[in-house]
């Protein structure tokens, strides 16, 4: 007869094709069996992070929303229309000073970018992580009550048969 596989050994064949170390397995098999493992992972963020990591994220979301596309694009017409008709005369055409402008924006705006997208990273695999977690301790509570029921079947029937017995043997007195 075949050994009843321990919660332990059903994490580790769960975890053989990933290449985690002696210690994270064994780490994670005590947060799957005796611990609440979900955490929330935004909150955990939010306690690490910055100033420098909010500011990232603030210029993030302002440089990519609507609202500054349209106001740019209104900053940019009024630039040229400005400068081309020399109403002011700060940078007339080729607009060599708004050429510089846009550059200097450009090579600031897009490391603090993707600072904020590498932040943005690091949390979804974190996300990821608490999500598998998650997955497999409710795989091994649904085959703990899954071993739960076949048990409760299991001495049903014997109740039944024992039930039926009892039946059997009244109805052969009472002949």
């Amino acid at each position: 007869m075949e050994k009843k596989k321990t919660k332990k050994d059903i994490v580790k064949m769960l975890l053989k094709d990933k290449s985690l170390g002696q210690e994270d397995e064994e780490e994670l098999l005590d947060l799957l069996i005796d611990q609440p493992i979900s955490i929330d992972v935004d909150k955990q963020e939010d306690k690490n992070m910055t100033r420098g990591d909010k500011l990232a994220d603030k210029i993030s979301e302002i440089a990519g929303s609507w609202g500054f596309i349209i106001g740019f694009t209104g900053f940019l017409i009024l630039w040229i229309v400005f400068n081309y008709f020399k109403i002011i005369k700060l940078d007339e055409f080729p607009f060599i000073l708004l050429n510089l402008l846009l550059s200097c924006l450009a090579a600031l705006q897009a490391p603090v970018i993707m600072m904020s997208q590498n932040r943005q990273a690091k949390k979804d695999s974190l996300r990821n992580q608490n999500d598998y977690r998650i997955d497999l301790k409710s795989e091994l509570i649904l085959e703990e009550i899954h071993d739960k029921m076949n048990t409760i079947i299991k001495n049903e029937k014997i109740i039944m048969n024992y039930i039926e017995k009892q039946k059997e043997e009244n109805n052969e007195e009472n002949k």
